[in-house]
C-alpha cells in the first residue's frame, strides 16, 4: 500500500516506510522529527516542472503528463519505492499545503500504474 501524507503530520505505525518525495527540505523541520527513511529528491519533479506548474490546478493535468514522462526517463529513482511498497506499507511525504493536486500524489498514482506490470 501506498499512502501520501503531508510532512507536517506525525508519524504513525501504519505509515511504513517514509520517504520524503520533494526536491526542497520543508520549512521549519528538523530531520529527526521526520522519521524519515530516505529523502528522495531526485525523484522529485525537476525545478522547471515545479516552478511551470507553481500549484496551479489548471495545470494538474500536464504537469501529470510532463511529471510521468520525466519518471520514466529515470526508473531508478523510483524502483526502490515500488520495491518496497510492494513488501510493506509506504508514505510519500510532501510539504505542499495542496492535499489532492502535489507531486506526491502523481507519484503515488505513477507508482500504483506501474506495480500493475512490474516483472518480479
Amino acid at each position: 500500500m501506498i499512502q501520501t501524507k503531508r510532512v507536517y503530520e506525525p508519524p504513525a505505525p501504519e505509515d511504513g516506510c517514509r520517504f520524503l518525495v520533494d526536491r526542497i527540505w520543508p520549512r521549519g523541520t528538523k530531520k529527526d522529527s521526520l522519521k524519515l527513511d530516505g529523502w528522495l529528491k531526485e525523484v522529485a519533479p525537476s525545478d522547471t516542472l515545479r516552478s511551470w506548474y507553481g500549484h496551479d490546478i489548471s495545470r494538474w493535468d500536464e504537469f501529470r503528463r510532463r511529471y510521468f514522462a520525466e519518471l520514466d526517463s529515470k526508473p531508478e529513482t523510483w524502483h526502490s519505492i515500488l520495491g518496497t511498497a510492494l513488501k510493506s506499507n509506504v508514505t510519500l511525504l510532501y510539504s505542499a499545503r495542496e492535499t489532492e493536486h502535489n507531486n506526491a500524489v502523481a507519484l503515488k498514482d505513477y507508482l500504483e500504474e506501474r506495480s500493475k506490470t512490474w516483472i518480479f
